[in-house]
């Protein structure tokens, strides 16, 4: 979804963002610099450790692109090496977008990002929950099992914040134009808008990982 864009429907359909009808023939070609990915204008930070390869998955809850691409993505990160770290930034573009970004990253405090990822995406696009403020959230969270005083007390937290300003900043350096979208080894940038659909944008980041081990 584009970053202008914030309905179903707009930018790429989500079907087409999956991948379903990408040619066979762009699918063995080699990525094209500028077409298919962007090499940063400035490297971007990573957290992964020396000797990793870091690719992040720039994405937002509320978007129906992102939850399609849900299934796609975690299928892919199972089957990843052991040089590839990989980690999910949860964008903003607009302030609004930041009650999101803290359920995220309290999740992760609390270890609960794989429990809970998907049923997320869940309770916003089949359930049509609208998890989009503070009171909303904790109470769904509650219903999950989660004790709601420590999830708010992490919610509200300095470090919480400050992983929200750090996604920011770092959606910012990548110029993240949409989502979903991915980062690659604090140098590239690739997303379903530039390759047509996410399955190519997903060859495209493992083309590039294998150049960064390459030295290039």
């Amino acid at each position: 979804m584009k970053r202008r864009d914030f309905s179903a429907g707009l930018a790429l359909s989500a079907t087409a963002l999956a991948g379903a009808s990408l040619p066979a023939h762009a699918q063995g070609k080699a990525p094209e610099e500028g077409t298919e990915y962007l090499t940063l204008d400035k490297r971007a930070p990573v957290e992964a450790a020396a000797g990793k390869i870091e690719v992040v998955e720039f994405f937002w809850y509320s978007c129906p692109h992102c939850n399609a691409f849900e299934p796609r993505l975690e299928s892919w990160v199972k089957g990843l090496a052991k040089d590839i770290s990989f980690r999910r930034v949860p964008v903003a573009f607009r302030d609004d977008f930041v009650p999101q970004q803290r359920l995220f990253y309290a999740l992760e405090a609390m270890g609960k990002v794989d429990e809970l990822q998907a049923k997320v995406f869940y309770a916003i696009h089949v359930e049509h929950q609208n998890l989009v403020t503070q009171d909303v959230i904790a109470g769904w969270v509650q219903k999950q099992g989660i004790d709601r005083a420590k999830f708010l007390d992490l919610y509200n937290s300095f470090s919480v914040s400050s992983k929200a300003t750090k996604a920011k900043q770092l959606q910012d350096i990548y110029k993240v134009d949409g989502v979903p979208s991915l980062g690659i080894a604090g140098r590239y940038f690739t997303s379903g808008s530039l390759t047509q659909t996410m399955d190519r944008a997903l060859q495209v980041v493992d083309y590039l990982v294998a150049e960064v081990r390459k030295g290039k």
